[in-house]
């Protein structure tokens, strides 16, 4: 009988203490110190994040080793999209200047002008170009030929608002596994814009000692 006593005040004690305790963290704990979204979060494997990858030179996928020229040729595409050049970091979106190591051939009549550019440039130049609208009847043989002598293969295949992007050097070699030369032909059941084939571009990099 003793025993059994024993074992009821023991409940009731226990029962007493769980209430005590209850009342006391419904009292005195702050409601927002615990949640269930808390909890739930302890056990949790943390999330690893990849940082936000850097902007590299001319926006190339990746960066150009030490010692080396970023660029980025983009031909025109549509009539609001002009070509752009870009040399480490630099865009150029001249016309054939001498001296400006970059040209773009638009719809006027640069041909005399690119001509000129070519040929005074000195040796140990690059030279960047890119078309804009139609370069196929607005750029002269003369002048075609003159690029293909840089090492062009495509520039008298040139069609009628033909995407064109070029990369060649005057007076020295340039790395076999750089894409020189890219080109796009005007195609109705597969251009991008209403009259004009998607844009086309070449980037890499070059390096400085070859200059």
């Amino acid at each position: 009988l003793f025993t059994v006593v024993l074992r009821i005040f023991g409940f009731l004690l226990t029962s007493l203490a769980a209430w005590y305790l209850g009342y006391f963290v419904a009292a005195y704990v702050p409601q927002n110190t615990v949640s269930i979204a808390a909890l739930q979060e302890i056990g949790k494997k943390p999330v690893l994040r990849a940082p936000a990858p850097k902007r590299q030179k001319c926006d190339l996928w990746s960066p150009c080793p030490p010692g080396n020229f970023a660029y980025r040729i983009l031909s025109g595409g549509g009539k609001q999209r002009r070509a752009k050049i870009c040399f480490e970091d630099e865009d150029r979106n001249v016309m054939c200047v001498p001296g400006i190591t970059s040209c773009v051939i638009d719809s006027t009549d640069h041909s005399r002008e690119m001509m000129d550019f070519i040929r005074k440039a000195p040796e140990g130049s690059l030279l960047l170009m890119a078309t804009y609208d139609d370069g196929s009847t607005r750029l002269k043989d003369d002048t075609k030929k003159l690029v293909e002598e840089l090492g062009s293969k495509e520039i008298k295949n040139i069609k009628f608002r033909s995407s064109w992007v070029f990369i060649a050097a005057k007076g020295f070699k340039l790395p076999d596994n750089i894409q020189k030369e890219k080109i796009n032909h005007s195609d109705q059941t597969k251009n991008r814009y209403k009259g004009w084939p998607a844009e086309i571009q070449i980037e890499g990099c070059i390096p400085r000692n070859l200059i």
